[in-house]
């Protein structure tokens, strides 16, 4: 949206008010008044897609999952607990776009550890999911998927839904939740089978085949 300088003459206890409150929000007193004079007159801004988005994608998570708000409209940080002999939590990190074109935010999947065995594990897991999204996905985004892996760390951009038609922010925060809650599934169930990788690589493909066969999670 484009936006423009304009003057405007407000009481000093209502900058105050505007001031502390953006403070709290991890926002600019500028945007802040913008999104409030955009609410009264019921204009979709950016920050409140992204609002929209992540309310929609909250209320499918289950006590499984760990929500936590950031400081920012475009941030959400989820956790959800593996079991494994070290205890360690799935961290995922969503950042949405304000303004998304091919892509529409990013995901950022990490554990806190530092246990070689278990960084070794989940790269090994994260080859095998990057493998499988490319396979299975080339006809959808024929120009492929964009992520990153590291040592214990993947980054995937979520990309607009194929077709280019444009979904409600209800209809994009479901495909994100049922997109991590699989990506979960699939986490869990390769490292409960971690005394037979193999066996558990094809384990994830049949449960990634069967997840894109009954809910179509394309994004």
């Amino acid at each position: 949206m484009k936006k423009s300088v304009y003057s405007l003459v407000l009481m000093d206890d209502v900058v105050d008010a505007i001031d502390a409150m953006a403070c709290r929000r991890g926002t600019s007193r500028s945007n802040l008044i913008n999104q409030i004079l955009a609410e009264h007159v019921s204009l979709a801004t950016p920050e409140k897609r992204m609002k929209d988005i992540f309310a929609s994608l909250e209320e499918l998570m289950d006590e499984t999952f760990q929500i936590q708000s950031q400081p920012t409209y475009s941030m959400l940080s989820i956790r959800s607990p593996l079991r494994y002999k070290y205890k360690p939590t799935i961290r995922y990190g969503l950042e949405l776009y304000p303004s998304p074109k091919e892509s529409l935010g990013k995901l950022k999947v990490s554990f806190r550890t530092q246990n070689a065995q278990l960084i070794q594990s989940l790269n090994a897991f994260f080859q095998i999911w990057v493998a499988l999204e490319t396979h299975y996905l080339d006809r959808y985004f024929p120009k492929g998927i964009l992520c990153e892996l590291s040592e214990g760390r993947f980054i995937r951009e979520l990309m607009r839904p194929p077709g280019g038609e444009e979904l409600t922010s209800e209809d994009l925060g479901n495909s994100i939740a049922s997109y991590i809650q699989m990506l979960d599934a699939m986490i869990k169930t390769y490292f409960a089978g971690l005394d037979d990788p193999n066996t558990a690589a094809v384990q994830v493909e049949n449960l990634y085949r069967q997840y894109l066969q009954d809910k179509f999670i394309v994004i």
